[in-house]
């Protein structure tokens, strides 16, 4: 492994990044999340228990593992502190294991209530957001009106900060939302008081991220959502509110690209979507449902059940380029082998002009083209080596390698940690 890894998502989200972020930690010194907020659910199984993720870089699950926040994050800090708090009944020593950069900006109460207003205002044009505020957070950063964490440190400059912005805040909520303005004193009553306990966490993430690397340690960049949800690349509108895909990393972590010299994209054996937005390859009626309910396909975050759909190999192939993907990691290819057929996209029909996918109302009269597959009707639980595999997955694996032009390093087969299969 090299110094620096990154893990993108080359799908919506939903991939299973938790998954190889928790097998590649094993050999790791260092974790980091750097972009995206509490919207993000990442999921692990390990020794038979459920974690689950929302600011925390998952690589903590490993004892020698120090668990960083970049400041492209936006901390909820009432969240993570409940997350911290939930971790650590069962993971030891994770406040002591965690620093947050003074950078990230914080969500506050007024923009979860923003959030459901900016979606219910949009109708029948809505995205489908968690509500959880994390787009409002980031438009206040590109406004400079945010509150950061480095406010936290001293109360006199919160206090400076908060009767800035919320008198902005405020007028939105009235006069957009209808809704009593917040007030300030109980506003800056309950930030004081998580304040007491996040300042210990507050440091110069970039600063201890380059120090790591210069001594040798190996740190693993986790990202959150996927690169078909990056603001710019992306699905747009239907995306996230921050750059998912491998340059989100450099100004989210504060390190440089010569830093990073392996980057893993996951993608699933199938595709998956939670939210409104185009999906080419998306299956409706009962086949939906049966990938839906083989999959267990529904949101760690929001429980919300995903629209499912056939692998697209454009679209991840268009992914992987966008992030410089050195490596594959190919997640749940148990839910396809009692499939008699499976199905992958290897390109579309009505494309008569070039495909932006940042550019969804382009993709609506695109249909896709099929490469057809039997599934293995085995199950792969005796799996130990690529050798283990069914000829039907092998073959299957081996098509997914030549329309990517790259190896397929790792698969896994199941919920759980030891259900991974490492190919290289």
């Amino acid at each position: 492994m090299t110094q620096g890894v990154a893990v993108v998502g080359l799908q919506w989200g939903d991939e299973g990044k938790a998954r190889v972020v928790d097998v590649l930690s094993e050999e790791c010194d260092d974790a980091v999340r750097f972009q995206g907020g509490s919207n993000a659910g990442h999921t692990v199984v390990a020794n038979g228990r459920k974690h689950v993720f929302h600011l925390v870089p998952a690589g903590i699950l490993h004892p020698q593992v120090r668990a960083y926040i970049g400041g492209g994050v936006v901390v909820d800090p009432f969240e993570l502190k409940k997350e911290v708090e939930e971790i650590g009944r069962n993971v030891p020593n994770v406040k002591e294991r965690i620093k947050v950069a003074a950078g990230c900006h914080l969500v506050m109460p007024y923009h979860r209530s923003l959030d459901t207003i900016y979606e219910n205002l949009k109708g029948d044009e809505r995205i489908g957001t968690t509500g959880r505020g994390i787009g409002p957070c980031y438009a206040d950063k590109a406004l400079r009106h945010g509150i950061r964490a480095a406010d936290l440190l001293e109360v006199s400059a919160l206090r400076q900060r908060l009767e800035t912005v919320l008198p902005i805040e405020n007028a939105l909520l009235e006069k957009i939302g209808g809704l009593p303005p917040l007030r300030f004193q109980e506003l800056m009553d309950s930030l004081l008081s998580i304040g007491d306990w996040l300042r210990p966490l507050i440091a110069d993430v970039p600063d201890l991220l380059r120090s790591a690397l210069d001594s040798g340690r190996r740190v693993l960049f986790e990202g959150a959502q996927s690169v078909l949800l990056d603001v710019d690349y992306g699905t747009y509108p239907y995306v996230t509110s921050s750059n998912s895909c491998l340059t989100g990393l450099f100004a989210g972590a504060g390190v440089h690209p010569g830093r990073v010299g392996e980057v893993w994209g996951v993608t699933k054996a199938y595709c998956t979507r939670v939210g409104s937005g185009p999906f080419i390859t998306e299956l409706n009626g009962p086949e939906g449902e049966r990938l839906r309910k083989d999959g267990d396909e529904y949101g760690a975050t929001t429980g919300r059940p995903r629209r499912c759909g056939w692998l697209d190999i454009p679209a991840i192939r268009y992914a992987a380029e966008t992030s410089a993907v050195t490596a594959v990691a190919l997640t749940k290819i148990d839910v396809l082998g009692d499939y008699d057929v499976i199905r992958v996209c290897t390109s579309y029909r009505n494309e008569n002009h070039r495909v932006y996918y940042n550019a969804p109302w382009r993709l609506a009269a695109i249909e896709p083209v099929y490469r057809e597959f039997p599934g293995w009707k085995r199950g792969l639980q005796g799996v130990r080596r690529r050798e283990d595999l069914p000829s039907q997955a092998l073959a299957f694996l081996h098509f997914i390698e030549e329309q990517l032009r790259l190896p397929v390093k790792m698969v896994t087969f199941g919920a759980a940690r030891e259900q991974t299969l490492r190919l290289g």
